[in-house]
């Protein structure tokens, strides 16, 4: 290669190269400037956004990608409607920001170190849960969520013969709109290893049978649900946090569950229940209230702030008790 054409193509990679920069550069500076105007940042991440390297925090992504198709005029309203149905879901407000995914008919926040979400939000309403004829749930089936890297996410060879069930975050039956909908909650995302018998099949059910009992309470039912590690004091006195990984993508076996509801009734009132259940068999017959417990019990041993944007002393009742915030 003569040194004239070596020279030209430098120049051009050269070239190249910093017109990617700087157009990385000026998309990065127009999406933080987006972000700041809707409020995303906290003002404690203010002087991170312009050190490089670090990774993004804040990040929303639609897991259902929507595919543009050249003259459909039904695309605009697609993206309008989907992006109204996750306002609506998160009316009051994200718990955390890591990794935020949202799906047909809940949000999604995964964890990709324990490959279990963080939390799940859900929307309910006695009309979205009416029985559709058309939603047939013998039709889906457990599938690895391919919008998550590979490296992060679970597959069904990891529960295989771990014993434990794929247990639904998002509960299939809160999401009966449309099939797709419903098909989406079996997305291992959504799952995390729950003992079955005693647990999953029985208690848990119970207690996802009566977050959908209370939207003949409130006219909208918001609930969020997530894994906890909570620690156990062990016999040389010392606390530890101890769980089980299965599978070759090790995936984690959370210690406890968690639900925080708020529910809405029709004059504007706030109501909330907090729940907590140890991932293990449950003597059907105990009282769901037992395993009631202070909400910021959960915020602090998840390490989230939940329905951040009511302010806690609007809250006309807390697991059924007429006091303030704790």
């Amino acid at each position: 290669m003569s040194a004239r054409r070596m020279v030209f193509n430098l120049t051009a990679l050269t070239s190249a190269s910093l017109g990617g920069w700087y157009f990385n550069k000026f998309f990065e500076q127009r999406r933080c400037s987006n972000e700041e105007n809707n409020g995303i940042y906290a003002s404690s991440t203010a002087g991170i956004r312009s050190m490089p390297g670090l990774p993004l925090f804040g990040t929303v992504s639609a897991a259902v990608p929507l595919t543009p198709v050249e003259g459909n005029p039904e695309m605009g309203s697609k993206m309008s409607s989907t992006a109204t149905r996750v306002s609506q879901i998160m009316k009051f407000g994200f718990p955390g920001l890591d990794h935020v995914r949202s799906y047909e008919d809940f949000v999604l926040s995964y964890d990709r170190r324990n490959k279990v979400a963080h939390w799940v939000f859900e929307h309910l309403t006695k009309e979205r849960l009416q029985y559709n004829n058309e939603v047939d749930r013998a039709k889906c089936e457990f599938k690895s969520d391919e919008s998550i890297h590979p490296f992060f996410r679970s597959e069904n060879t990891d529960y295989k013969g771990s014993g434990y069930d794929r247990g639904h975050l998002a509960a299939a039956g809160n999401h009966k709109v449309e099939q797709k909908h419903i098909e989406q909650t079996f997305f291992l995302s959504n799952m995390a290893p729950q003992v079955g018998v005693g647990f999953n099949r029985d208690s848990w059910n119970r207690l996802e049978k009566h977050v959908r009992k209370l939207t003949n309470v409130y006219k909208d039912v918001y609930v969020c649900t997530g894994p906890l590690y909570l620690p156990k004091k062990e016999a040389d006195g010392k606390k530890y946090v101890r769980y089980e990984v299965i599978g070759a993508n090790h995936v984690a076996v959370p210690t406890h569950f968690y639900k925080v509801i708020v529910g809405e009734t029709s004059d504007g009132k706030l109501e909330m229940e907090a729940f907590v259940m140890p991932n293990a068999p449950i003597d059907d017959n105990t009282p769901l209230t037992n395993f009631q417990v202070p909400p910021e019990s959960i915020e602090r041993a998840a390490g989230l702030l939940f329905f951040d944007k009511i302010s806690r002393n609007k809250l006309n009742k807390v697991n059924g008790k007429n006091i303030g915030w704790f």
